[in-house]
């Protein structure tokens, strides 16, 4: 009798040793994967939020907008960070997986600008004729109004959001031009102009004034002219999740596009959803 009390007790004391053992820690980790146009911003937004909140811990890496949303389809991120929408084929792959078509979350608005080297003189294209430098139809400056020369055109890889938003919405859905020099990221983008004088490309409003950041239209890429909506290529930036928020992810997020947050967003060169001096 004495030794099935014995038994009897230690098998409980066994299953609350293992109900403490098993039960789940409290999440104190954000991963955020994606967008490399984002790369810059999303590193303010998580160093500015663990600054305030040091318990908690934000990881941020680029790689482009399709890595990002690979990782949310395979569930490995909270946050995937993408400047561009999701295609049906990958909120296809989200249902399979997860019965659920992904969530998408305002952040900021951007706007693409078109980058010259310094000594090249043009500040002024039409979106026409961006349109047709980009697709191959123009191939040397002198069909422009400059100096003659062959138009080295740079352009973001595959994997970016940047690089299907211009596809879409510049190009009008028409190839690239096959001559067309491949980086990975903005700032590869930006070295390669800046020692080329012949080169062209685009990437964020937010990056970079050592290059002329010419005007579209007439339109100078300025943030006033993006507010009015006056300047021509212009989108939103997103976070995408499986479900709604919650915990630590909500918090985050609720500073996002808080006043503080969205103060950040200004500071890093994008544009806020809504007028933070207000």
């Amino acid at each position: 009798m004495i030794s099935n009390k014995i038994t009897k007790y230690f098998v409980i004391g066994l299953l609350m040793i293992s109900g403490c053992q098993f039960h789940p820690p409290i999440k104190n980790e954000i991963r955020i994967k994606g967008s490399d146009t984002m790369l810059l911003l999303t590193g303010r937004l998580a160093a500015t939020f663990m600054k305030n909140n040091p318990q908690y811990i934000v990881i941020n890496e680029g790689g482009g907008s399709l890595v990002g949303i690979k990782a949310l389809i395979k569930g490995e991120v909270d946050l995937c960070a993408a400047s561009r929408t999701l295609k049906a084929d990958e909120i296809k792959s989200l249902a399979e997986n997860f019965n659920v078509v992904g969530i998408s979350h305002l952040i900021a608005k951007d706007a693409l600008s078109i980058f010259v080297n310094q000594k090249n003189q043009m500040r002024d294209l039409s979106l026409d004729q961006i349109r047709k430098i980009f697709s191959g139809e123009i191939t040397d400056w002198s069909e422009v109004g400059g100096e003659p020369g062959k138009i080295n055109v740079i352009i973001r890889s595959p994997n970016s959001g940047t690089h299907y938003y211009f596809y879409e919405h510049v190009l009008e859905e028409k190839d690239y031009a096959s001559s067309a020099i491949i980086r990975n990221t903005t700032e590869d983008v930006l070295n390669e102009i800046r020692t080329d004088s012949l080169a062209i490309g685009y990437g964020g409003i937010g990056y970079a004034n050592d290059v002329p950041h010419i005007q579209i239209n007439g339109i100078d890429p300025k943030i006033e002219n993006v507010r009015n909506n006056s300047y021509p290529i212009i989108r939103y930036l997103y976070f995408y999740t499986l479900n709604t928020v919650d915990g630590i992810t909500k918090k985050f997020f609720d500073w996002v596009i808080s006043p503080e947050g969205q103060q950040v967003v200004e500071e890093s060169g994008y544009i806020p959803l809504w007028d933070t001096n207000r």
